[in-house]
């Protein structure tokens, strides 16, 4: 299994901390607010601890799940902190209509993360195309991208222990169209599905 540590202490990091735990990983808790922090790790619980934050993790993957307009800064902040560490952005940078990116131009959060990270970490793009709930309850498909195929292959692990199918799309330029899809799901939810309770996913042809 993995050690994991979660960066935030909003609702997705606490759906994931209560899967990764749930799958068999360790959890540290990091927080700009220390007091919520331990909250956060006293109600996962199974020995989920508490991380002071800028400090090194203790985890090897490192989730970042922080709105999307605090996740470059964040890592930035920690610095040399990731030095090694495989750096997971979950984020969906939607504009203010939630039907395009907020940022204009072919990058992404998980490219502009890795300008700001350590040259020895890794960043993989993940989770951005589930719903919360979804990702709380079901077992979905879970999209991933990034250049580093040992990185990669330790997400894909993590997200078997939660009980979920990784799927690569390929380098991390690809964490462009993986936030674009987020956008989609969006839509989705707005338009032709109408409601929240699904995720994209691949149906592959019997052969």
């Amino acid at each position: 299994m993995s050690s994991i540590t979660i960066i935030g202490t909003g609702n997705m990091a606490r759906t994931l901390g209560a899967r990764a735990i749930a799958g068999g990983n360790t959890v540290e808790v990091m927080g700009r607010d220390q007091s919520k922090a331990a909250g956060l790790a006293k109600a996962l619980g199974d020995g989920a601890t508490t991380g002071e934050w800028g400090a090194a993790p203790a985890g090897d993957i490192v989730i970042v799940a922080l709105l999307y307009d605090g996740v470059v800064p964040a890592v930035a902040h920690y610095g040399d902190a990731l030095a090694g560490k495989v750096i997971v952005d979950i984020s969906n940078p939607f504009n203010s209509t939630f039907d395009g990116l907020a940022h204009h131009e072919e990058t992404s959060i998980a490219q502009e993360v890795a300008k700001a990270a350590p040259a020895d970490a890794s960043v993989v793009k993940a989770f951005n195309t589930v719903f919360r709930h979804v990702l709380e309850r079901g077992r979905p498909d879970v999209f991933l991208a990034g250049d580093n195929a040992q990185a990669k292959s330790r997400v894909e692990a993590f997200i078997k222990s939660l009980g979920m199918r990784p799927l690569d799309v390929g380098g991390l330029k690809m964490a462009h169209w993986l936030e674009g899809a987020g956008v989609v799901t969006v839509g989705l939810a707005n338009h032709g599905v109408g409601n929240l309770d699904f995720a994209l996913g691949i149906t592959e042809l019997p052969a």
